[in-house]
């Protein structure tokens, strides 16, 4: 290889660093770790969305599992929420009948299921759960109730 081909292969390299430091460096907002546990009724609450989202920006989302727990993903591998102020959206939907499929004059068809929010709408639609996400790990439990 010559000296020429070798300072032109460096340059690749370092503009590929370049480029991936830019990316995953100090250009993105600050990131806290968030995780929890919500319970409904005192009891764990199993496959609920979970959102935080801030004043502006990129929200994070997890689901939480059948005790409960819920890990935030900000985006694609990377874990965590936007910094400061942050609304979140619990949201977790049931089967219900379609009533207007019910009052049809086909007596043969089956009712269609559609999916009704089991949580009261002050905990999404209309959330009323804001909490302050800082740097490093934040714990953020919800013991929600009717």
């Amino acid at each position: 290889m010559t000296s020429g081909n070798k300072i032109h292969l460096w340059a690749i390299l370092f503009a590929a660093c370049i480029t991936v430091t830019g990316c995953m460096g100090s250009d993105g907002p600050d990131i806290g770790q968030v995780e929890g546990t919500i319970t409904f009724e005192g009891k764990p609450l199993a496959g609920a969305s979970v959102l935080f989202q801030p004043v502006s920006g990129r929200p994070a989302m997890g689901r939480t599992n059948e005790q409960g727990h819920y890990e935030l993903m900000y985006i694609r591998d990377t874990k965590g929420c936007k910094t400061g102020l942050n609304t979140v959206v619990i949201e977790t939907l049931v089967e219900g009948d379609n009533e207007q499929a019910l009052e049809g004059g086909d007596a043969d068809s089956k009712p269609k299921q559609i999916d009704k929010e089991m949580l009261p709408a002050k905990y999404n639609s209309k959330s009323e759960l804001e909490v302050e996400v800082k740097p490093g790990k934040n714990v953020f439990d919800f013991d929600l109730t009717r």
